[in-house]
């Protein structure tokens, strides 16, 4: 049973009965109030709403006379939707409906916001990806892949008596010392990265780490720049700040390091696993970028994704462990190896940054949830992560071995960027090839790819390339699916040559 509450006006020309009928209707046919719910009784529903039993009862009769209600002996009134079936007009909003919004249709909302997130162009993907058989998304989990009972078990010791206080306490703006103590002395060491444990702040993933620092460190005057093509959330984040972006291009040894990047106050890079390209910086690039960063006087933000995945050779140790002059600050995440719904990350700088973070953080969302964070301590202090990211290693790697091959057979008029491991490919057309039209014709044949211009600087999008990821679709399907994307390429191909061909034979008339 549902509890209703609204605002009833005595006196408005409408009866309280009318009203009454007015309010639930509209709850109904707004889904609000789904169907085969149980309605308030008429006593209760009067009590709260201070008008007389008789009322209620007058409404609600009416209300089952229409069709919105179903009154069941000594049961009560239930909310029917059979009114709402086929093609009855109560599918669409009642008129009388209006005067609900008609306090919101005196705001002009546009003209309040002081930023408008919704109007950037960002990645989508269909909401049911995993229902088609062809999931070539990035950054999906692969429930097969996944040790469920260890998590399980971490989960269950974190949520007992023992821990209790740990879990159901408010910690204001600290985090679960033992997520940071397995931060510090299991993960950051494997990527030479030695810190303190006030130079690390837990965050809700590695995006939330980078709107932090986007927040502290970007202004108006701010000169920021970031790798081109890249994630595009780190160039919306910056965006929302600052109209002064530079977008650097990328070539085979990661981003480039040249004049451009003179005059800049924060840098972006991926030097680990390149997004979206999948190149490895090198070192001589690293140490040019961190000289440049020396003589140009400013910070880089090392988003260090990915490091796990490399199937040819083994990782070169982060930007951050060749830093002597603290101007790199590092962001980790827990989501991409364990799963992408955690929400879990971890930034890395200099103290009295991460004290700045970390009161920012306080006033967002005081600290990632406790219980998430003991059950990721657990699952890193019982060895679980290792032998997950093995697993992986494993697995992704064959994928990607499978995935080349099929390229190879089915997709050679395109060009794959070289890369040495991760969870997707990076694919380039000729100038003709449209990303963005195959990826919408591929989705009506069951296989979901992203088209590569969402990841290119606003003002020159390429249509010409597409990612394919493979960390959430089974190896035996993978060749069917780039089966599919290359007989959509050839009858796009053989549809545009036979254009040509009468456009051709048409002029010549």
């Amino acid at each position: 049973m549902r509890d209703l509450l609204f605002h009833l006006q005595p006196t408005a020309p409408a009866s309280l009965q009318a009203q009454i009928r007015e309010k639930i209707v509209t709850a109904i046919v707004d889904g609000q109030l789904p169907e085969g719910d149980r309605m308030p009784s008429s006593r209760q529903l009067a009590r709260d709403l201070k008008v007389s039993r008789n009322t209620v009862t007058l409404a609600y009769q009416s209300l089952v006379d229409d069709g919105f209600l179903a009154g069941r002996e000594r049961s009560g009134y239930f909310v029917c939707h059979a009114r709402l079936d086929g093609a009855s007009p109560l599918r669409s909003r009642p008129a009388s409906a209006a005067s609900l919004s008609s306090a919101d249709s005196q705001v002009f909302w546009p003209s309040r916001l002081a930023i408008q997130a919704g109007a950037q162009i960002n990645l989508v993907k269909p909401e049911n990806w995993a229902k088609y058989p062809y999931p070539f998304v990035y950054g999906q989990v692969d429930a097969g892949l996944f040790p469920i009972a260890e998590w399980r078990d971490c989960a269950r010791q974190a949520m007992g008596r023992r821990w209790m206080e740990d879990w159901a306490a408010d910690h204001h703006a600290n985090d679960d010392p033992m997520l940071v103590e397995q931060v510090r002395t299991r993960l950051l060491p494997r990527r030479g990265v030695m810190a303190a444990e006030d130079e690390i702040l837990i965050t809700m993933g590695a995006q939330h780490a980078l709107y932090l620092l986007s927040a502290l460190l970007v202004t108006p005057l701010t000169t920021a720049a970031f790798e081109d093509p890249g994630y595009p959330d780190v160039r919306n984040i910056f965006a929302l700040a600052t109209k002064r972006l530079v977008p650097i291009p990328v070539d085979q040894d990661g981003l480039l390091v040249d004049e451009r990047l003179d005059g800049c106050d924060l840098v972006y890079a991926t030097p680990s696993h390149q997004a979206p390209t999948t190149v490895t910086m090198t070192e001589a690039r690293r140490l040019a970028l961190l000289e440049k960063a020396r003589e140009q006087d400013f910070v880089v933000i090392e988003d260090d994704y990915e490091f796990e995945t490399n199937y040819v050779c083994a990782p070169l140790p982060s930007l951050k462990s060749l830093d002597r002059d603290g101007r790199v600050l590092y962001v980790g995440s827990l989501s991409k190896t364990i799963f992408p719904g955690l929400r879990l990350g971890y930034l890395v700088g200099p103290k009295a940054l991460i004290e700045e973070a970390r009161a920012l953080r306080r006033l967002m969302v005081r600290h990632p949830p406790n219980n998430s964070q003991r059950t990721a301590a657990l699952f890193l202090q019982f060895g679980h992560h290792d032998a997950m990211i093995l697993k992986l290693r494993r697995a992704f790697g064959e994928r990607w071995r499978v995935i080349g091959e099929a390229i190879g057979r089915h997709l050679p008029m395109l060009e794959r960027n070289p890369s040495h491991g991760g969870s997707s490919v990076w694919l380039k057309g000729d100038e003709a090839f449209d990303g963005d039209a195959l990826a919408a014709a591929a989705l009506a044949e069951g296989a979901v790819i992203e088209p590569g211009s969402a990841f290119f600087a606003l003002g020159a999008p390429k249509r010409n390339y597409l990612r394919l990821g493979f960390s959430s679709i089974d190896v035996g399907r993978i060749d069917d699916g780039v089966k599919i994307l290359g007989r959509l390429m050839r009858n796009r191909a053989h549809s545009v040559g036979v254009a040509a061909r009468k456009g051709l034979a048409t002029a010549r008339s």
